[in-house]
Formats: C-alpha cells, sequence, structure tokens
C-alpha cells in the first residue's frame, strides 16, 4: 500500500473543512500548519452571527452576474484564509504552510487552478506564512511562495482609491 504524501494529507483536510463552507458559489477550506502541526482552520462564510447565502437561498454576486475574481466588497462571506488566519496566534505562524482547497458549490468538484485574492494574499504576508499550497486535482497541486507574492508585487499600478 502506498502512502499518501504529507502535502496531499493537509490538502485532504482542507477539503474537509470546506465541506462547512456556506457559499452558494465555490467553497473553499484552508488549514495552516507549522511543524506537522495543524494550527488553524478556515472556512468562507459570513461574518459570525450574520445570515449565510445558503440559508438566504441567495448570491448577490450572482444575482448581479458578477464574474469570479471581481467585487468581493459586495460578498457577505470572510474568506477561508482570512479566517483560518484570524483564528491562530502569529507566533504559530511564522513560517507555517497554508492549504488551500476549493469545490464548486454547484458540483461538488474540485476546482482547479484557483489562488489566494489580493486581499487575502496581504493577509498572508503579514501573518507570516511562508507557503500557500493549492489542490487543483485529488493529487496534484500548486505550491506558490510567499515572497514571490512580496517580490512581484502585482498591486502596484492598479487602481487607486
Amino acid at each position: 500500500m502506498e502512502r499518501k504524501s504529507k502535502i496531499n494529507y493537509y490538502l485532504d483536510i482542507a477539503q474537509t473543512v470546506a465541506t462547512r463552507a456556506t457559499c452558494l458559489r465555490r467553497k473553499f477550506g484552508a488549514i495552516i500548519v507549522r511543524d506537522d502541526v495543524i494550527i488553524s482552520t478556515g472556512y468562507n462564510g459570513a461574518p459570525r452571527g450574520r445570515k449565510n447565502c445558503c440559508d438566504l437561498g441567495t448570491c448577490l454576486r450572482t444575482e448581479m452576474n458578477i464574474p469570479r475574481g471581481e467585487r468581493y466588497e459586495l460578498c457577505r462571506s470572510v474568506h477561508a484564509e482570512a479566517n483560518a488566519i484570524i483564528s491562530a496566534a502569529r507566533d504559530r505562524m511564522l513560517g507555517a504552510d497554508l492549504y488551500l482547497c476549493c469545490v464548486d458549490g454547484m458540483s461538488g468538484e474540485l476546482v482547479p487552478g484557483t489562488t489566494s485574492c489580493q486581499m487575502c494574499k496581504r493577509l498572508v504576508i503579514n501573518a507570516g506564512i511562508q507557503r500557500v499550497i493549492v489542490r487543483n486535482t485529488a493529487e496534484e497541486y500548486t505550491i506558490f511562495s510567499v515572497d514571490d507574492w512580496v517580490t512581484n508585487d502585482d498591486s502596484l499600478g492598479t487602481i487607486g482609491y
């Protein structure tokens, strides 16, 4: 019997965390791991005490036909990465890895090629996380070096305030 890789083991856990997500469009699960210890988990959903899209039965961004990756300020959800970071002490996140998985809200299929949005990238950078590992398929994944997000600052030159 072939043993599952450590990365896919943690991505499996992130995928399970995504089952708690309350978004109708995309369900994300995130876990932060350092020294083979899970520091925290997070999934996307409305802030505590507010109604979730799954409870309301509707998504404003879908109603307005807003494409993926745009107009996040209209989304009710706190992103999975943000929720995982909120739940962890910064000193435990320094040098940690964040594992991220996205599942389509309608089909339940894995969504390959996803990554953190610009706001979550900023949070990940400030949290001191070193790598973000994103599931593409049950066995394949992409590893992002957070240092590259700092060096290749793609927020420069975009629309200002």
